[in-house]
């Protein structure tokens, strides 16, 4: 899968993509789709 390194880089190229203020929202966002994906499955 994915090694150290290459975790390090997504997250420092999500930070510069998206700025520091929009990561929550974005975190946010992944989590009720995650939640709404597991509901659908039951």
């Amino acid at each position: 899968m994915f090694g150290t390194m290459e975790i390090v880089l997504i997250v420092l190229v999500i930070l510069v993509l998206f700025g520091g203020k929009k990561i929550p929202e974005l975190a946010k966002g992944i989590g009720t789709a995650f939640k709404e994906f597991k509901k659908s499955v039951k």
